[in-house]
């Protein structure tokens, strides 16, 4: 008896899933954004500064400019090299994203004339804060796993 073409296309999916090289991608594609935009705050460490104290008004602005690209590079790094560590660096993306979400795009507070905008952008990065604390849920799960084989 042959398969049904539904469990078919499962298997093929559950094949194309459980390669390692689509992993990878997957972590490098999330982590992208950040790492580039950390790349980009050391290249112009002063333009970096600049924003933060503009977001957040907060002082020592170049301090925490250094913390905002050690968290996206670091936490960047700890995610696309997967393993036992990639959950500590998808959860302090989110982290760092939920953070930046709040204090950039806070939409209830800007004029009308944003307020769309910046409603958009508010609830894409709840969605790219979702997706990060599910790949550190699972990273965790499977480094526990990992452990107790």
């Amino acid at each position: 008896m042959s398969a049904s073409p539904l469990s078919a296309v499962q298997s093929a999916a559950e094949h194309v899933l459980g390669q390692s090289w689509l992993a990878l991608l997957a972590r490098i594609a999330v982590a992208l954004p950040f790492l580039l935009s950390g790349v980009a705050k050391l290249a112009d460490f002063g333009g970096a500064t600049a924003e933060v104290r503009g977001v957040t008004g907060l002082e020592p602005a170049a301090l925490l400019a250094a913390l905002v690209i050690l968290t996206q590079l670091g936490g960047s790094a700890l995610l696309i090299a997967g393993a036992r560590h990639a959950w500590i660096g998808a959860a302090a993306l989110a982290g760092f994203t939920a953070v930046a979400t709040l204090l950039a795009h806070a939409f209830w507070l800007k004029p009308a004339t944003e307020r769309f905008l910046h409603q958009n952008i508010f609830f894409e990065h709840v969605s790219i804060i979702g997706g990060l604390t599910l790949l550190a849920i699972l990273a965790a799960r499977s480094s526990r796993g990992a452990r107790a084989r």
